[in-house]
């Protein structure tokens, strides 16, 4: 279940500035996991930067340890159309269920930016493969929050 309480469950169509920032295992633990590889800030520091850099938009952050809850968060943007911010955590490197719900948001004309706060090709090799990449619109990784504000600049520049 998601570790983050989430108001914004529903997401319709209609509402079109409501963006999905989806975050799998572990990532309830930032600032406190790895500060040397990902930084010393949490998800509630994050979910504050991308407000402040777009306060017109919805930013629905979600994070959970369960592959199926976040598979449902996937399935609700491909039946919305909301755009996706999606940091998978681990689940990149092997989760070909992720990949499916991934390509239904994407065939569906929908938005999923992979993002990673560390660079995957600078670390462990089993890090340097993702399923979902080649069903992502796109990917940015290596730069901390500034992936994931990099990917909103993004979305808020196209997929609105």
């Amino acid at each position: 279940m998601s570790s983050l309480p989430d108001s914004s469950a529903g997401v319709s169509r209609a509402a079109g500035s409501s963006i999905l920032v989806l975050n799998g295992p572990n990532l309830g633990r930032l600032g406190t996991r790895e500060p040397d590889v990902y930084g010393s800030g949490t998800l509630d520091d994050l979910r504050t930067v991308l407000e402040g850099d777009a306060p017109e938009s919805s930013i629905a952050l979600r994070q959970t340890d369960d592959e199926a809850v976040l598979l449902g968060w996937l399935h609700e943007a491909a039946d919305s159309g909301a755009p996706v911010i999606l940091n998978a955590g681990a689940w990149i490197h092997y989760s070909y269920a992720l990949r499916d719900a991934v390509s239904l948001v994407t065939k569906a004309g929908g938005t999923v930016i992979e993002v990673h706060l560390s660079n995957p090709h600078a670390r462990e090799e089993f890090r340097h493969t993702s399923v979902i990449s080649g069903v992502a619109t796109g990917v940015i990784a290596g730069f901390g929050f500034e992936s994931y504000r990099l990917a909103l600049a993004y979305i808020r520049r196209n997929a609105h």
